[in-house]
């Protein structure tokens, strides 16, 4: 069996013991019925992987020791922010999963004027939970050493007025401008990027974008859906300015 590997999200040290979090003990005894004696690797967003065994289980509760720490070298040198627009049913989910397994460093939700998703209150912060949840999840099996934070949910507006250092991007199927023809990119740039919902921003809204810096770009000639857009733009971005080109290392 595949050594699960699991986020802790305090600091570890080799040769000490620690008691794994309440959704790492589910995962790892509840559902995968791991006993003592058993191994796995944590990591806590310090580049490194650490080996453990399980040493004590208990009803509601495990504890492991850190027999070995190696480092971690997944994380990609390129910073890379997402907004991406709320979407219906699991797409977002999906959304998420994919960008994380492509190396976004943060993760902005954005309610826009075509989502279609109103969420508030109590949902909204049930909504921001799951969607860390499937973050940790997401970067658990990728192998990735650090966790991207899932920012509260703002609109559009409020996200390009933000203040941010670095490139600012945003998918246009009728730019005229292609990724690797963008002016001034750098393989050591920050990067923000955002993604739209099913129905494209709206005139005002990509006008917006552009007063703040946002630079439209195309991808190529067909029309994405709202969760292929926000895979198939990282992956370019990690290809011409990233880690998926060995030329770029």
């Amino acid at each position: 069996m595949r050594v699960p590997r699991i986020f802790h999200p305090e600091p570890l040290v080799v040769n000490s013991t620690v008691s794994l979090s309440d959704d790492a003990f589910q995962h790892t005894v509840k559902v995968l019925r791991m006993q003592e004696g058993q191994a796995l690797e944590l990591f806590c967003n310090d580049d490194f992987n650490y080996t453990a065994v399980l040493t004590s289980v208990a009803k509601k509760s495990a504890q492991v020791e850190i027999t070995d720490a190696k480092p971690n070298t997944t994380e990609s040198p390129l910073y890379v922010h997402l907004g991406q627009v709320v979407s219906r049913g699991d797409r977002m989910d999906f959304a998420l999963q994919k960008s994380v397994e492509l190396g976004v460093n943060a993760i902005t939700p954005l309610f826009s004027e075509r989502c279609g998703v109103k969420l508030s209150g109590d949902r909204l912060e049930k909504k921001q939970q799951q969607w860390q949840k499937i973050v940790i999840s997401a970067c658990e099996q990728s192998g990735r050493s650090h966790i991207p934070t899932v920012l509260p949910a703002v609109s559009v507006d409020d996200f390009v007025q933000t203040p941010f250092d670095g490139l600012r991007l945003t998918l246009d199927p009728y730019a005229q401008v292609p990724l690797n023809q963008i002016q001034g990119a750098r393989t050591d740039q920050r990067i923000q990027l955002i993604i739209g919902p099913e129905g494209g921003f709206t005139d005002v809204e990509v006008e917006h974008a552009r007063n703040h810096s946002f630079k439209p770009i195309r991808l190529g000639p067909r029309i994405l859906r709202t969760e292929t857009a926000a895979m198939t733009a990282l992956a370019a971005i990690q290809y011409e300015l990233g880690d998926l080109n060995a030329s770029n290392e």
